[in-house]
């Protein structure tokens, strides 16, 4: 029995999906990236935590772990975290400050949430992850439910505009990412259970209930699953895949 579970991804590999059907089975924890730098901030004011300006840097960190503990946990016995490769090594060095001494990350993660599942969320198209991730930061529209409804708006609607070079900038960045979490699982001795973007999107049931069966809970009725997320990809997507691979052709030496 697992008392933990870490969804090791990158930006775009379904892991608010994800998110969502974990919380919705009762029994899976709530995770949510607690540990995103910008989203520090907003967390600890919802959980009503003194502000940082009162208290040490040490002290606020603790803090933040419990309070984020008690929230990734929605009320069952699990604790779910979403954490980007972007985030992991100042994660650590916040668990350092708190534990210090300890020989590696998988120790400090251990003694400060217990036993844990590493997920780790990768995407095989990695083209098409970069595609969709800078229509996201243009177009401001980052999650729709599906019905079609706005679940997630960070910036007023704008117009997608096809960038050869920011996408194969983000692409190389996404690549790197996803390479160093599998340099680092290595490196921790960790194994993790491996769930695939198109597997997620495609089945998302068959891998909701897979992810129970290993953290050993209770699976929801097959039945009963709804996604809460919809695919953002459209004509538009396909258009810049099939752009992108003309232009890198043209450019390759």
């Amino acid at each position: 029995m697992f008392d933990a579970y870490i969804i090791c991804g990158t930006p775009r590999t379904g892991s608010t999906l994800l998110c969502k059907l974990l919380a919705s089975t009762g029994t899976s924890g709530d995770p949510h990236s607690f540990y995103r730098r910008q989203d520090v901030p907003e967390w600890a004011e919802e959980w009503r935590l003194p502000g940082r300006d009162t208290m040490g840097e040490l002290e606020f960190d603790v803090a933040y772990v419990d309070a984020a503990i008690t929230a990734g946990r929605g009320g069952t016995e699990i604790f779910g975290l979403r954490l980007m490769r972007e985030n992991l090594d100042e994660l650590s060095a916040i668990l350092d400050r708190i534990f210090p001494g300890l020989a590696s990350d998988r120790a400090r993660f251990e003694r400060a949430f217990g036993r844990i599942l590493y997920i780790h969320l990768s995407r095989e198209n990695k083209l098409a992850q970069a595609i969709s991730l800078i229509k996201a930061q243009q177009t401001g529209l980052w999650h729709i439910a599906p019905d079609g409804t706005e679940i997630e708006r960070v910036a007023p609607a704008q117009d997608p505009q096809y960038d050869f070079e920011r996408i194969k900038g983000e692409l190389d960045e996404l690549e790197a990412y996803d390479a160093a979490w599998n340099v680092w699982f290595a490196a921790q001795g960790i194994t993790p259970l491996r769930v695939g973007y198109e597997r997620l999107s495609a089945d998302p049931a068959a891998a909701l209930l897979s992810i129970c069966d290993a953290l050993g809970v209770q699976p929801p009725n097959a039945d009963d699953i709804r996604p809460g997320v919809a695919k953002l990809a459209d004509e538009t997507s396909l258009d810049w895949m099939r752009r992108y691979r003309l232009d890198a052709a043209r450019l390759a030496p």
